[in-house]
């Protein structure tokens, strides 16, 4: 346990600052500050004395040189119980510093700017921040280190309920919380300046890999009740589901934002009005139209026994029209889309447990990864970003296909790509009819497929998210009514199930692209 006598406060972010401030002051901490800290708090009544008065040597270069100085770091370094260490700060007129409260330079919001300037990024590295943090935290059992504005309360009210004494367990915390913020922000310098300067960014995958998260909250528990669950973003800035806000509903689960993402994903990649609806991780119908009512009623009915209780996105704000339809639907758990109009609003709030959730479609940028966790370590890949485009698709047999198949074969094959392998869908136009996924098998897929689009695969169009390993899968098709495939292609049976296609009067196109997702 340690009593606070002397603070040196130092923040970019002044939020909470003066309450702090005052409080300590209140109870006779004196308090070293430096520049537009020191201004606001002395505005406002605090006494504060300048870092530069304190250490008798100007601030320099800019204000890149102001506490790298042996009266701030021997103040914080000296061990207390060590004589050698007591002898030599008295020697040399070194003050001890039993407290820092630091928040870096804002380096991960700069450097997200749009177009941000490598000169404006550079001069966002905080050095002397990080280098007082380690300091204080290092010596943690002597020095308070406060580097997260969200525990000033916590801490004041501590030292006001002890007078003016913090316990080992809270040094011992917050010391902790410095070495996780300090190496993430090391690390999102790293990144940045990987990204500027070299080309291998871009096209090797890392040989070391940190990671950096921050809590954004708990979740009442994870995939199931007995397991925790808690929601973090990643600290190199705020995008994707950190971006979401929620207007109305319930707290959201573990598998909602799950869900959540994957709806955003589907819907927000396509270029016209569109609308998902997921179930389990995988979409249970997909549709595009000109009209999005229409699109989410096509979505809707491609499976509407497995869409209850599932999660809505739409790529558009969601109107009147689309907000009766989903209304009229039973329930479901949540709907995401860039807006709501306030009819729409007003309508499905009327529903106390949907939750409404709003994402801006460049807000959802995918990550450049993505990652795996596996017992003892992790898989790491480029995300699956690859488009395909109609000249890219081989015609393999006789019938070649008409405009009207090429146009929902590309459908089918976006849509395939977001399903659970083994993953068939059947499509007419811009919407799915039938969806078979996850199963161990590319024929029980097709089949369950077939068994949801019933008479409607009839003239449908088949998509498969690798090759055909054999012909049947092209024979039950056939006998559903399908009239064209979209594979991968490059089976050692391709030509057995290119010659099934002929046999049925069938066109198939391949496309040299395989879309598993396990």
């Amino acid at each position: 346990m340690i009593k606070v006598k002397r603070a040196l406060i130092s923040v970019s972010d002044k939020t909470g600052i003066l309450e702090f401030a005052r409080g300590i002051h209140a109870m006779g901490v004196e308090i070293i500050s430096t520049g537009g800290t020191a201004k606001i708090l002395r505005e406002a009544g605090v006494l504060v004395r300048e870092v530069s008065d304190y250490t008798g040597f100007p601030e320099m270069l800019d204000g890149r040189v102001k506490t790298l100085h042996p009266k701030i770091h021997g103040g914080l370094l000296a061990l207390r119980d060590n004589p050698e260490h007591m002898k030599a700060v008295a020697e040399h007129g070194i003050g001890l510093i039993d407290m820092v409260v630091v928040n870096l330079y804002p380096f991960e919001k700069v450097s997200a700017k749009k177009n941000v300037s490598l000169e404006e990024a550079i001069e966002n590295i905080d050095i002397g921040g990080p280098s007082m943090l380690r300091s204080a935290a290092k010596n943690y059992k002597s020095v308070a280190v406060v580097s997260n504005p969200a525990r000033y309360r916590e801490v004041l009210l501590e030292m006001q309920a002890n007078s003016g004494m913090l316990p080992d367990r809270t040094l011992i915390s917050l010391a902790t919380e410095v070495f996780e913020r300090t190496s993430g922000y090391d690390r999102m310098i790293a990144d940045f300046l990987k990204r500027r300067f070299s080309s291998e960014a871009f096209t090797t995958l890392p040989q070391g890999l940190s990671l950096h998260f921050t809590k954004v909250q708990d979740l009442r528990y994870g995939e199931n009740p007995h397991q925790a669950g808690a929601f973090y973003r990643d600290a190199d800035g705020v995008t994707g589901l950190a971006k979401m806000k929620q207007l109305h509903g319930k707290e959201l689960s573990f598998n909602n934002i799950l869900d959540l993402s994957a709806a955003a994903d589907i819907a927000y990649g396509f270029e016209t009005p569109a609308a998902v609806v997921i179930k389990h991780n995988n979409p249970a119908g997909v549709a595009t139209d000109n009209d999005l009512v229409k699109a989410y009623k096509n979505a809707h009915a491609c499976d509407p026994l497995s869409a209850f209780g599932g999660i809505i996105g739409l790529n558009r704000p969601v109107d009147k029209k689309t907000a009766e339809a989903i209304a009229a639907s039973g329930f479901m758990e949540c709907v995401i889309a860039p807006d709501f109009e306030k009819e729409a609003f007003d309508l499905l709030a009327q529903k106390k447990n949907v939750r409404l959730m709003t994402l801006s479609p460049d807000d959802f940028r995918k990550d450049k990864y993505d990652l795996k966790k596996v017992p003892g370590g992790l898989l790491l890949q480029d995300t699956d970003t690859r488009t395909l485009e109609s000249g890219e698709l081989k015609v393999v047999t006789k019938k070649k296909p008409t405009k009207a198949q090429i146009e929902s074969m590309l459908f089918g094959w976006k849509v395939v790509k977001a399903v659970k392998s083994n993953g068939i869908v059947l499509t007419k136009g811009t919407r799915t009819l039938g969806l078979g996924v996850g199963q161990t098998s590319r024929v029980d897929s097709a089949g369950a497929a077939i068994r949801k689009a019933g008479k409607l695969a009839q003239g449908s169009v088949m998509a498969s998210d690798a090759f055909l390993p054999k012909a049947d899968t092209v024979t039950i098709a056939a006998k559903a009514g399908v009239s064209a495939i979209i594979q991968t292609g490059g089976s050692i049976a391709d030509a057995e199930v290119i010659k099934e296609a002929d046999k049925r009067g069938m066109a198939m196109v391949v496309t040299g692209v395989r879309h598993f997702r396990h």
